[in-house]
């Protein structure tokens, strides 16, 4: 496992939530409810019980893997996942990475919000504006349409990568 603080992941969910509320309400609701074929009276008569609970729940599975997008060294659990050392706090195994990181700053290096909030921005773009675009060609929709949602998802995730970087559990166990 990468080094990660697992409670975070529930409060860094909010943040496409709290994105959407600015971004699709005075920002540009207007527009992507036109461009979405929306009307008032249809947001007014949504369950937004179900709505908003499905988006957070949706929104943590997000959170849980967007370490995977902004911390490098993802591939020390793939090494070192299955060494009964790994779960051991101050084993050896990880008084060598403490080492590593002392010397050649494994980790260290990328615990800014900076560093986060470009991979989380370019992970939107390289996975989910595609994803975005090629269903909104197929429902007809217009670029403007999918420009708002990749637009959308590139703050989010940015905020979102930003943050994880920021609040790394660190040092390395011990």
């Amino acid at each position: 496992m990468i080094p990660s603080n697992f409670w975070l992941t529930f409060l860094f969910a909010l943040v496409p939530m709290a994105v959407g509320m600015i971004y699709y309400g005075p920002l540009f609701g207007k527009a992507w409810q036109r461009e979405a074929g929306v009307t008032d009276a249809e947001l007014e008569n949504g369950n937004m019980l179900k709505i908003l609970g499905l988006s957070y729940v949706y929104s943590v599975i997000l959170a849980a893997f967007i370490p995977i997008l902004v911390v490098h060294q993802t591939g020390l659990s793939g090494m070192f996942g299955m060494l009964p050392e790994w779960a051991e706090s101050g084993s050896a195994l990880w008084q060598d990475l403490n080492a590593l990181d002392d010397k050649w700053g494994m980790y260290s290096r990328h615990l800014h919000f900076g560093h986060g909030a470009l991979h989380g921005a370019m992970g939107a773009l390289a996975i989910v504006a595609p994803i975005i675009c090629i269903n909104g060609l197929f429902e007809r929709k217009s670029w403007k349409y999918m420009l708002i949602h990749v637009g959308y998802w590139a703050i989010a995730m940015a905020l979102m990568g930003g943050l994880v970087c920021q609040f790394l559990d660190w040092p390395l166990p011990l």
